[in-house]
């Protein structure tokens, strides 16, 4: 696959102590975001670019209509464990280095791009959507399932914003928590399809990081230009 965005090094992002973390944390989180993930891939087909892989959860997601993925993960640690992951994978799953702002792959070469809890660490949103939508055909999906700013509630929405400016990224490999993922998405010139609003935990206390988002969005088929008849 031949780079078409400027080069970034190939550990772009580096967090060995919260990879540590984040491998045990989704691991054991997975009876409850399993069934996100299942929802999450349902019914894709053809070949899908999934941008900040982690540790490669999704890959035993995925349905036997795709026919490759090429998963993207910038973290060292992570991507060892997405490799063996792909391994046990039922579909084929190459994973790469590389960072959501720069994907090292051809424009228009995926019929869909799979966003799943990383648009809250990449440095540059919009630099990132701008990425995805080059990297899907026209009229590909975009499916997304991210944590964001809650959709009410003063007290809360504060909190995010203030843990944003000060310990949450340092704690949490660069996380955010009062990002809007569905107002960057439609920035991004996606448009939205069917989405929900998930709470994770479901039950429990409402922690900053539980407002998601769980849905698909269009890259819109380019429009032609009319042609204007001669007089």
């Amino acid at each position: 696959m031949s780079p078409r965005s400027p080069k970034v090094p190939r550990d772009a992002v580096h967090h060995p102590l919260f990879a540590r973390f984040y491998a045990w944390q989704s691991a054991s989180a997975e009876k409850v975001i399993g069934r996100h993930r299942e929802e999450l891939l349902a019914g894709l087909s053809g070949r899908v670019i999934e941008i900040g892989a982690g540790n490669g959860l999704n890959f035993a997601h995925y349905p036997s209509a795709v026919s490759e993925v090429v998963a993207i993960e910038p973290e060292r640690m992570l991507r060892q464990l997405a490799v063996e992951a792909a391994s046990r994978a039922e579909v084929p799953v190459d994973v790469v280095p590389g960072a959501a702002e720069a994907l090292p792959v051809k424009s228009e070469a995926f019929d869909a791009a799979v966003l799943s809890l990383v648009l809250c660490s990449v440095r540059d949103v919009s630099r990132a959507l701008a990425e995805v939508r080059r990297v899907l055909r026209p009229g590909g999906q975009l499916r997304f399932f991210e944590h964001g700013r809650a959709p009410a509630g003063r007290g809360m929405i504060a909190a995010q914003k203030g843990l944003d400016r000060t310990v949450w990224p340092l704690l949490f490999g660069g996380c955010h928590v009062a990002r809007e993922p569905l107002d960057a998405m439609e920035a991004a010139g996606f448009g939205l399809g069917d989405y929900r609003r998930v709470m994770v935990p479901e039950k429990g206390p409402r922690l900053p990081s539980s407002f998601c988002v769980l849905g698909s969005a269009i890259r819109p088929p380019e429009a032609r230009e009319t042609e204007v008849p001669k007089s």
